[in-house]
């Protein structure tokens, strides 16, 4: 079994690829990883969290 490992997407990114890495990992839709981000990010720390995952997250 291959073990998966969570990064930052190359091909499918918009901003930095933190959706598209999670949505890859988790295999569901990116879209549906970035919705729910937009709905975290109205709290403000949503939006800190994601740039902290954009540099910890390997590309």
């Amino acid at each position: 079994m291959e073990m998966k490992k969570l990064r930052r997407s190359r091909n499918d990114r918009i901003i930095c690829g933190v959706c598209g890495g999670i949505g890859e990992y988790l295999q569901i839709d990116p879209t549906v990883i970035r919705l729910l981000m937009v709905l975290f990010g109205c709290t403000g720390s949503g939006i800190i969290a994601y740039f902290v995952a954009a540099v910890i997250m390997p590309e």
